[in-house]
């Protein structure tokens, strides 16, 4: 039997993360090739580089620091050296990377590579803006799986419980990466709906923003639970507008529903929300001071989103996005975050 060789293309908190669940994984399950290779984007740490750091302590010493990393997972500072031979590219790096990571990727895959893309966000072109998945699909000509869930990175590295939800389009390959993410701690379901996964995904980082402000504002949880629910109601709504066969029942999976709540209490743009209430500092400024290098989604998304309301004439009828977006990129005060949602 051929086994599946896995690259993970990212390493960032998550990406790290991950590369600990999976270089775990495939040595306890059967099927997979035991080493892993974990392109990262190279960096000087000191005067030593972090592909080194990683390979010789076995610890993301920036991204990760104090959890260990399994030893079969190798770093490797070049994506196309990463992705050499695998037959499944896991693909967890922010979202504004993808298109030239997979410029870089096209023509050097393995003919059967089949990826799972854990990214949060949209790519924005001209005509608009896209579904991750559909920009890797095209690009690399491969199927693409989808993974999101309630996965706060560093709880899930100390390995408390939590779930994820893979979306899929063909069923015997959701089942393959449920086989190669679910651990005791890592519960995962699988459902028929690849775009329904990944929209909520990027999506749920606009409403954390919102309640962030409202932590920043002061406003008390009972004013953070109304915009939870809003933006959950906004979220469903702007998904089946806009796109076709999305399953109501994802929006009650870990992706829907858990993951708006546990990124609207714990998640990092709530955390830059709040300080760009308190603080007055630009979100660009908060991203390099208090994110150790992690990039920040929410903003960015919220901006796609208002572009495509804008062009259509809808931003009244998703008060939330459009007020999140007027306040983060048109300086409009943040009071209205209640004031202009009822």
């Amino acid at each position: 039997m051929i086994k599946e060789k896995v690259a993970v293309i990212g390493s960032g908190n998550w990406g790290t993360v991950v590369a600990k669940i999976l270089g775990t994984n495939v040595v306890q399950q059967s099927g997979f090739e035991h080493e892993i290779k974990m392109w990262v984007f190279e960096e000087m740490i000191g005067e030593r580089k972090l592909t080194d750091l990683i390979n010789e302590k076995h610890e993301n010493v920036k991204y990760l620091p104090g959890v260990s990393i399994p030893e079969n997972v190798v770093a490797v500072p070049d994506v196309v050296e990463a992705a050499k031979g695998a037959t499944i590219l896991v693909i967890v790096i922010p979202h504004q990377f993808v298109n030239g990571v997979c410029d870089k990727l096209k023509g050097n895959v393995h003919p059967k590579v089949k990826a799972i893309s854990l990214v949060k966000g949209f790519y924005t072109a001209e005509s608009g803006i896209r579904p991750i998945s559909h920009l890797i699909k095209e690009a690399l000509k491969i199927s693409v799986c989808t993974l999101s869930g309630a996965n706060l990175a560093n709880e899930i590295a100390q390995e408390k419980f939590s779930e994820t939800t893979i979306g899929y389009k063909n069923r015997h390959e959701g089942k393959l990466f449920k086989r190669l993410f679910e651990t005791k701690y890592f519960k995962v379901n699988i459902v028929d709906d690849v775009l329904g996964v990944e929209l909520c995904g990027a999506l749920k980082n606009v409403i954390a923003i919102g309640a962030g402000m409202i932590d920043g504002l002061k406003l008390g949880e009972n004013t953070k639970a109304a915009i939870i629910r809003i933006g959950l109601l906004e979220m469903k709504k702007y998904i089946k507008m806009f796109y076709k066969g999305i399953k109501d029942e994802t929006f009650f999976e870990s992706c829907g529903i858990a993951d708006v709540i546990t990124t609207c209490y714990g998640g990092r743009n709530r955390k830059a929300a709040e300080a760009f209430i308190v603080t007055g500092k630009s979100f660009e400024q908060l991203e390099k001071e208090i994110l150790n290098g992690q990039k920040l989604q929410g903003t960015l998304t919220a901006k796609e989103i208002y572009l495509v309301l804008h062009r259509k004439g809808l931003e009244k009828e998703f008060p939330l996005f459009t007020t999140v977006y007027r306040i983060v990129f048109e300086g409009l005060d943040p009071h209205k975050i209640v004031e202009d949602i009822v």
